[in-house]
């Protein structure tokens, strides 16, 4: 009788190696490595800025062209286009960019366009501005700054700042801090941004109104210095000023009595 052979068992075959991409990754990258990793855009875009501003600031310089002959180049450009309300707005838009004068812009609206559209044209162009810089602030400290890490008093002002932004925003309106700052600073703070526009809004009508109108009642032009000043404009302007602060103060007593 014949024995059939038993065959032999077929040898698995070996497991495949793994080729995936998550197999030949790389260690993350830790330390400054990984922060620059994180924030080279902001990076590059906060170098493009400073270099955008050390530009304006060497070209006004070698063309001797100082803040008042800027101006009437811009005073000109205006009345000459039909499209002056835009070129102001747009202007007034990219001002923050430059830290080129509010003040003188807010003139300028009022001279070339009158008490009544002057206040509107410098009321939208403004308030864009701040969002301008506002939306910069908030850019460049988002994940760039860890304010919250940061202890003590600083994080007691910045808690007291969110949780108030209208009252807070809307005094340092009244007492006139510098514009684009007061931008810069809620927007790196991550202040809720409806808040920011509405006390901004509100907080700089009597800047606005004074502004306007002090340069609505200017006469000549720039190229020699500010044009002359009518006397009852510029009481107005004394006025609005007061009662801007007086606002302020009622403001604050009123935030620290609630």
């Amino acid at each position: 009788m014949t024995m059939s052979a038993t065959p032999s068992p077929t040898p698995a075959p070996e497991a495949a190696q793994p080729t995936t991409a998550a197999a030949l990754a790389l260690p993350a990258p830790s330390g400054i490595g990984a922060w620059l990793a994180r924030h080279w855009q902001r990076l590059v875009a906060l170098a493009a800025w400073g270099g955008l501003i050390l530009a304006y600031a060497a070209y006004t310089r070698a063309a001797q062209l100082g803040p008042l002959a800027a101006l009437q180049a811009v005073v000109t450009l205006m009345q000459a286009s039909a499209w002056g309300p835009l070129i102001y707005i747009a202007l007034y838009c990219a001002r923050p960019l430059v830290m080129f004068s509010a003040t003188l812009l807010t003139l300028a609206g009022g001279f070339i366009f009158g008490p009544v559209w002057g206040m509107v044209y410098t009321v939208l162009a403004a308030n864009l501005s701040a969002l301008v810089a506002y939306g910069m602030g908030r850019y460049f400290g988002e994940g760039f700054l860890d304010l919250d890490r940061l202890g003590g008093i600083f994080q007691h002002y910045t808690a007291r700042l969110r949780q108030n932004s209208f009252a807070t925003v809307l005094i340092m309106r009244f007492i006139f801090l510098p514009y684009d700052m007061v931008g810069y600073v809620a927007g790196l703070l991550r202040v809720d941004w409806r808040g920011f526009l509405i006390a901004t809004i509100v907080g700089c009508l009597p800047g606005t109104i004074s502004f306007v109108l002090a340069g609505a009642s200017l006469e000549g032009d720039f190229s020699g210095g500010l044009p002359r000043l009518n006397p009852w404009a510029l009481g107005i302007s004394i006025v609005v000023f007061v009662l801007s602060l007086v606002l302020s103060r009622l403001v604050k007593r009123r935030e620290q009595i609630a």
